[in-house]
C-alpha cells in the first residue's frame, strides 16, 4: 500500500520516496509525482494521500536536504536543474515513462520547470501557492532566519502561513515542530538560491493542461504574482481562495484534492464520479 525506499542520485546523494498505491489492483493506475514545500518534506500530504492514491499511483519525493532524504554539502552546487534531475532519475529507476505533476509551493517550482524541459514526459501539472519564481522579497527573511533560529523566526511571523483564526493552534505547533527538523544552513541556501529564479516569461511553453490553486491574500510576494500563469500558460484553470495566506495546502488540504480531482475528471475523464 505505502512503501518508504530510498536512490542514490547520480551525484551520490540519497533521496527518499514514498510510493501510496490504493487503487484497485486489477486496474494500471496513471502515475502521479507529489512535490512538497521549501522547509517540508513528505509527511506534509498525509492529509492528501486518501484522496489520491485512492486514484493515482502516487509517488511523494522528499526534495534533496529535505526530510528523509540527505542535505547535500555546501561545496556542492544547489541548482534547478539538478532538482529536476533528482526526480527524472527517480522516474528511470522505477519505468515510469509519463506522470502526471502535482505539487505545493517550492515544489511547483521543480515541477513547472520539468514541465518546461521535459513536455513529452508530463500530462498534466497541477501546483497550488506556487509562482513562475520566489519573490526576491524573501532575502529578508535569511538573515533573521541566521540569527533569529527557524522557528522562532517562523513563530513570529506565523500568520503570513496560516490564518489563525480557521487553524486549529496544533496544526501550527505541529507545523514548527517539522520544519525544525531541517538542517538550517541549507534552509537558507535552498531558499536564497530559488529566490534568484524566474521564468515567467517560458510560461507560454508549458503545453499541459495546468491547474493553479492559489491563495488571494498571498504573503510570499502577492496575489498579483499569479497574474502572468493567468495570461501565459496555454491551457490553465486558475482557482482562487479568497482571502487566504500561503499554507493554503495545509490548512485546505480537503478542497484542494477535490479541485484536483475535478480538474483530472475535466480533463482526462479519471476519476469517474
Amino acid at each position: 500500500m505505502t512503501e518508504t525506499q530510498f536512490f542514490t542520485a547520480s551525484d551520490g546523494e540519497r533521496i527518499a520516496f514514498y510510493i501510496d498505491d490504493f487503487t484497485d489492483p486489477w486496474t494500471t493506475p496513471p502515475v502521479m509525482l507529489l512535490f512538497h514545500s521549501a522547509m517540508g518534506n513528505s509527511q506534509r500530504f498525509y492529509s492528501w494521500v486518501p484522496g489520491l492514491a485512492r486514484h493515482f499511483r502516487l509517488i511523494r519525493m522528499d526534495l534533496r536536504g529535505h526530510g528523509a532524504s540527505s542535505v547535500p554539502p555546501p561545496e556542492k552546487p544547489l541548482t534547478m536543474a539538478r532538482l529536476m534531475d533528482d526526480v527524472e532519475e527517480l522516474m528511470g529507476r522505477l519505468g515510469i515513462a509519463r506522470a502526471h505533476l502535482t505539487a505545493n509551493s517550492a515544489g511547483g517550482y521543480v515541477a513547472q520547470n520539468l514541465a518546461l524541459r521535459s513536455p513529452e514526459r508530463f500530462d498534466s501539472l497541477a501546483v497550488v501557492g506556487s509562482t513562475p519564481g520566489l519573490s526576491n522579497t524573501v532575502y529578508g527573511w535569511l538573515p533573521r532566519i541566521e540569527s533569529e533560529g527557524l522557528t522562532t523566526f517562523l513563530r513570529d511571523t506565523i500568520s503570513d502561513r496560516f490564518d489563525l483564526a480557521s487553524t486549529d493552534p496544533a496544526m501550527v505547533e505541529w507545523f514548527l515542530k517539522q520544519t525544525a527538523e531541517n538542517d538550517p544552513g541549507f534552509v537558507i541556501r535552498f531558499i536564497g538560491y530559488t529566490a534568484t529564479q524566474e521564468w515567467s516569461g517560458e510560461l507560454h511553453r508549458i503545453r499541459c493542461p495546468t491547474l493553479v490553486i492559489y491563495p488571494g491574500g498571498e504573503t510570499v510576494g502577492s496575489a498579483h504574482s499569479y497574474d502572468s500563469m493567468r495570461d501565459r500558460i496555454p491551457d490553465v484553470r486558475m482557482i482562487e481562495y479568497p482571502h487566504m495566506p500561503h499554507n493554503i495546502a495545509d490548512m485546505m488540504p480537503d478542497r484542494c484534492v477535490a479541485d484536483i480531482l475535478q480538474f483530472h475528471r475535466d480533463k482526462f475523464g479519471h476519476p469517474r464520479g
